[in-house]
């Protein structure tokens, strides 16, 4: 049982990202990612709404009927968005507004209601859990990533503090649309190359497996 919530929970983060690999949540990705601060908020906010809308969709999913479960998705999704949306204009109203949109936009993120139709909608409470809290984890280290890349070559450092040297020219086009798509075409290449690479080590290592077990 641990076994298979440690996969539910990994696969989000790392095989199945909802950035790199599955490419959803594109919006508030390429949006809000120029900075570190802004990636983080919109990522917590996310991964909150994910959370509990997949528990809240696991523990009644029994109780909703076949042809309105879309809907009835979208009604508890769209309350735990305005209860982050409250709590982020309430506690922290600058960031709330500098987020615009993209908070009540969560709403219709297609990572929330895929996973509550593909996965929380079938399994237990406790796997809906291990499974949404990776796939928030992942979309948020995704953003997180974007965001600080985005920052540190757009004002030379992150979160006001000086990293790259004063000669350094800052990129404005980081702050821009093209910014955002230029940094996530490198960071999906950069991931598939690495995915490339263990995969071939696997491979290798199953080989070298199979070969001593021959010879034995």
């Amino acid at each position: 049982m641990i076994k298979q919530l440690y996969q539910d929970w990994i696969k989000g983060i790392w095989r199945n990202n909802p950035v790199f690999v599955q490419l959803l949540g594109m919006c508030p990705t390429l949006a809000v990612t120029t900075s570190l601060i802004n990636g983080i908020a919109m990522g917590c906010a996310t991964c909150f709404v994910l959370v509990a809308s997949s528990l809240m969709v696991s523990v009644i999913r029994r109780l909703i009927p076949g042809e309105v479960r879309i809907a009835g998705f979208t009604i508890i999704i769209a309350t735990f968005v305005t209860v982050a949306e409250l709590f982020l204009a309430a506690n922290f109203p600058l960031l709330s507004k500098t987020l615009g949109p993209y908070v009540p936009l969560i709403i219709v993120n297609c990572i929330i209601l895929g996973r509550a139709e593909a996965f929380a909608s079938k399994h237990s409470p406790i796997r809906a859990l291990a499974d949404s809290f990776g796939m928030g984890v992942g979309f948020t280290l995704s953003l997180v990533l974007l965001g600080s890349i985005r920052e540190l070559f757009a004002t030379g450092g992150i979160i006001g503090t000086r990293i790259l040297p004063a000669s350094f020219e800052n990129w404005v086009v980081m702050i821009m649309p093209a910014g955002a798509f230029l940094t996530l075409g490198f960071l999906i290449g950069l991931f598939n190359m690495i995915e490339s690479k263990l995969k071939s080590h696997k491979v290798t290592m199953s080989q070298g497996h199979m070969t001593q077990v021959k010879n034995s």
